[in-house]
């Protein structure tokens, strides 16, 4: 019997095998989903270190145009005029507001932001209008000002420019207008797509990569109100784009102009 439990504790030893383990051991094949989910995730950081790469060689030019004042000749109709100035350059018309009683000296301080200008164009329209209640507003001066090429350079030209009207060529009064031309690198926004809105024929809705959760977050940041200013200064720079969508884009990007004029940019482009 003691022979018999030798035996058998012999045949009960573990095999031990000798030279390199084969690639596949211990290892589970990877399902189609998980497959495809992999592929998706190198897809989706490759494409965004290339739109990282590309906003450090692009950048975004920002023309301003201040219409501070004007100093007219003379006061048209029995009352005191309520002058605006509706400003066109490229396919862009702008508006400022109006200087109720403003007359012959009206104050409007107003600053319109003009994002990549098109090619070409270089040259700012400008026209005062004396608002009326009854009637049409009635147009009373204009001037065609050439953007002078040193703004491009860097510099702000603060000048007065001269206007013509109803009693000749430049012999209407002056507007006091400020321009300045500024560049900054394009910021990358990267769109997030919810797992399962998009299924195409053939493949497996599978989530799309997103990064782990960091440890120990911060609590969220409430929501900035939007003000109503904010909204209509959009609204004018963008005037094709509806105004709940102008809403939306502010509110999502957090009450940041930059990253809501980029998205803007962008649904104009695609």
């Amino acid at each position: 019997m003691c022979s018999q439990r030798r035996w058998r504790g012999y045949q009960e030893q573990p095999v031990v095998m000798l030279g390199s383990l084969p690639n596949d051991f211990l290892r589970v094949a990877p399902t189609q989903a998980q497959s495809q989910e992999e592929a998706d995730r190198a897809a989706a950081m490759h494409l965004q270190q290339q739109m990282i790469a590309q906003s450090r060689h692009s950048a975004v030019g920002r023309l301003q145009v201040s219409i501070v004042s004007a100093v007219l000749n003379k006061n048209y109709g029995m009352t005191r005029m309520d002058p605006y100035v509706r400003m066109r350059i490229g396919h862009q018309v702008l508006e400022t507001q109006t200087d109720v009683n403003g007359a012959k000296n009206p104050r409007w301080n107003k600053t319109f932001q003009v994002y990549q200008l098109p090619k070409g164009v270089n040259t700012v329209h400008l026209e005062i209008f004396d608002e009326r209640t009854l009637t049409d507003d009635e147009l009373i001066a204009w001037v065609h000002l050439q953007i002078p090429e040193v703004v491009f350079q860097g510099e702000t030209v603060d000048e007065w420019y001269s206007l013509s009207g109803k009693l000749g060529e430049r012999q209407e009064g002056m507007i006091n207008v400020v321009i300045s031309y500024t560049t900054a690198p394009a910021t990358v926004t990267p769109v997030m797509m919810m797992p399962g809105m998009y299924q195409y024929p053939g493949y497996t809705s599978v989530p799309v990569y997103t990064l782990p959760p960091a440890h120990n977050q911060l609590p969220p940041v409430p929501p900035r109100q939007i003000s109503e200013e904010e909204r209509k200064q959009l609204e004018e720079m963008f005037p094709s784009v509806d105004a709940e969508v102008v809403k939306s884009v502010l509110e999502a990007s957090q009450g940041n102009k930059e990253v809501a004029i980029n998205s803007f940019l962008q649904m104009q482009e695609s």
